[in-house]
């Protein structure tokens, strides 16, 4: 029998996601980390072509405090995003965060005089999922891929995951450390993969 070839495959990683379950789960969130998780998802006859992580820059500028009133500044650093995309075989794909207010922190007390840090700031990314569907749209049109690794837990991407399949092309959920992947997305995958932390 001749040699099986090895499966072009690219990786997606929805950073809001993974950097969440990561954090969670108490594990530092940096370029190396990414790197080192990302290395360790393919299987031995996966030949990987390109690793896309999709995030967003995080925000700057000054909002006033919800009690106080004062100023909280945010100072914009993106530079760990800069240093991931310079990583071999990475491409970051940046969506937008916007600013949605304050929002009370679990720890918050009922009935409690509340204060300034009782509050925590409350982001919403903007355009991630719609990056993530037009890739694999894109990579399994023309079947330029054999198999897509996603990592995600937005079920907005089940009609880009299912145009995938229709095109032939394997899409390989992965169900990240101490957290269950929901049963709408695992529907529409063909392997589930256990991801470790590495």
């Amino acid at each position: 029998m001749g040699q099986r070839m090895a499966k072009r495959t690219i990786i997606q990683i929805d950073g809001g996601h993974l950097r969440s379950v990561a954090r969670a789960d108490s594990r530092t969130y940096n370029p190396d980390f990414i790197e080192s998780f990302a290395k360790n998802l393919p299987a031995a006859d996966e030949e990987i072509i390109r690793v896309l992580y999709y995030d967003c820059a995080p925000i700057e500028g000054k909002r006033k405090r919800p009690i106080s009133g004062t100023e909280h500044v945010f100072v914009k650093s993106d530079q760990w995003l800069v240093d991931l995309a310079g990583r071999d075989l990475f491409a970051v794909r940046l969506g937008i965060l916007k600013w949605r207010g304050w929002k009370p922190k679990a720890s918050a007390s009922k009935g409690a005089t509340l204060t300034d840090a009782d509050f925590k700031p409350d982001f919403e990314q903007k355009g991630v999922d719609l990056r993530i569907g037009l890739d694999i749209a894109t990579y399994s049109n023309p079947r330029l891929v054999d198999r897509i690794i996603l990592v995600t837990g937005d079920t907005d991407l089940i009609p880009a995951m299912k145009l995938a399949r229709r095109n032939g092309v394997q899409v390989v959920g992965i169900e990240l450390p101490n957290h269950k992947m929901t049963h709408e997305l695992f529907a529409h995958v063909d392997i589930r993969r256990k991801a470790n932390w590495p």
